[in-house]
């Protein structure tokens, strides 16, 4: 139930600010474009395990074909993948805004903002793809149950009765070097966003510039907390068990879940779109 009720928050929240969003013609704007792509890509994430996941624990539907396990696999690492490309990207769009204001508009066109989530979409295919494909080419010959909840790229290859160091470390590398790029990239954004910031005479100003960045700063910290965690955890599943499993549920559905709440809580506009649609019903 927990699960089902954390999925129902990431599916109504996530489809409300979408349709506000495209809806508010004054909400069309670089930002608010990057943020449709991360609630679509938190949506397709979530419904890609959850529907599954749910099925194992309400009707006892505990099988999966390998060619659907290792298409969950796929969308599942893709997305998340993605997700981490796009919170640059908002990052990035950030910088702009507060760093080079006047050249907001001239900067971030359309045009860029296609070409930077197609860049991100190939980036995603390239690292991902050898994932599954991998996996596919492993012997599976002992037993042919995992132990997780959706098919996740390390829960299936270490199902397979042979080495399978080149998988472990091909993942690990994947996951390390999304990472590490987006994540030393948003930093430096966030570098000149503080220093930019810091140099305002007008507290009001400061005050202003910064709550436009806490709500990506709290989707930030929550993405990539619970996705370190979860990647560490699979390496010490042997000293604590089964926490590797809890860790992933929760890094497929919390972010997904309450993402919408902080954008729609930080987000003045957002907050005023809300309120206009309450008011009208």
């Amino acid at each position: 139930m927990p699960i089902f009720l954390m999925y129902l928050m990431a599916i109504i929240g996530n489809c409300l600010l979408l349709s506000l969003i495209m809806m508010g013609k004054h909400l069309h704007s670089p930002m608010y474009y990057f943020l449709c792509t991360l609630f679509i890509a938190d949506i397709i994430v979530c419904s890609s395990v959850v529907p599954r996941m749910l099925a194992i624990f309400w009707m006892n539907v505990k099988e999966i074909t390998s060619f659907s396990c290792l298409v969950q696999m796929f969308f599942v690492h893709y997305f998340s993948s993605f997700e981490s490309g796009i919170l640059l990207a908002m990052a990035f769009d950030r910088y702009v805004a507060i760093c080079n204001p006047l050249h907001y508009t001239t900067t971030l066109t359309s045009t860029l903002i296609v070409k930077i989530v197609t860049v991100f979409l190939i980036r995603g295919t390239i690292i991902v793809t050898p994932c599954p494909v991998m996996a596919s080419r492993l012997p599976y010959c002992q037993t042919n149950r995992i132990a997780h909840c959706y098919c996740d790229h390390m829960a299936v290859v270490k199902l397979a009765c042979t080495d399978v160091t080149i998988n472990s470390v091909f993942g690990l590398t994947v996951v390390l070097f999304v990472i590490i790029c987006d994540v030393t990239l948003i930093a430096v954004s966030y570098y000149f966003i503080l220093r930019t910031v810091l140099k305002l005479s007008s507290q009001a100003a400061k005050k202003k510039a910064f709550s436009t960045c806490t709500s990506h700063v709290c989707v930030f910290l929550t993405s990539y907390t619970l996705g370190a965690f979860s990647c560490v955890t699979y390496r010490i599943g042997a000293i604590v068990p089964c926490i590797h499993i809890i860790m992933a549920i929760f890094y497929v559905l919390i972010p997904p879940a309450i993402n919408p709440i902080i954008y729609g809580v930080k987000t003045k506009e957002i907050r005023t779109a809300v309120y206009k649609v309450i008011t009208q019903l």
